[in-house]
């Protein structure tokens, strides 16, 4: 399926409506974040990989989400000011959202339809099960740090389970290729 993200609207952290056709003939990485997560640590990795790659057209937006075991409690203003003072993060942030359900905002709606299947299910899905969780089967977002690879023309073209860290070499072979086209 091909499905361009480019007139979904958004608010930025800062309460700003924008639509994503800014990035429009950048590569995307889209992800959904939390600040009190297992997965947290990923900001440091999602930065230096932003840092990277900037300045070749990689833009990473993170889409604060508080669908799992509300691990995003905190206000767009409390999680712009966590991501600032421990991570640094610098690749734009976006207002909060739902990433799964029926309140499920339509960005996470095309991403999920464009690619229901999840790169990368490894031994951290059944680390889920053995804590008594149910994780989200396909086509729903599983948990945090779930990653969807946008290429420049507003396609979803992979999406990578949340335990796939940014310097995985499938994650960054990935977005080479999508940056060399």
């Amino acid at each position: 399926m091909s499905t361009s993200i480019y007139n979904i609207p958004v608010k930025s952290i800062q309460g700003e409506d924008i639509n994503l056709n800014q990035y429009q003939g950048k590569v995307l990485l889209v992800v959904n974040v939390a600040s009190k997560c297992g997965l947290t640590p990923q900001y440091e990795g999602l930065e230096k990989l932003y840092q990277d790659k900037k300045s070749q057209g990689l833009e990473i937006l993170g889409f604060p989400a508080n669908n799992f075991l509300a691990q995003e409690p905190g206000s767009d203003a409390e999680i712009q000011e966590f991501c600032s003072l421990n991570y640094q993060v610098d690749f734009p942030l976006f207002s909060k959202i739902s990433v799964a359900g029926d309140d499920k905002h339509p960005l996470y709606e095309t991403l999920t339809q464009a690619v229901p299947e999840r790169i990368g299910e490894g031994p951290w899905w059944k680390d889920l099960v053995d804590y008594g969780l149910t994780p989200n089967e396909p086509p729903e977002v599983l948990w945090n740090f779930e990653k969807f690879l946008i290429n420049k023309n507003g396609e979803v073209v992979a999406r990578f389970a949340p335990d796939i860290t940014a310097n995985d070499p499938r994650i960054v072979d990935a977005i080479n290729a999508e940056l060399a086209k």
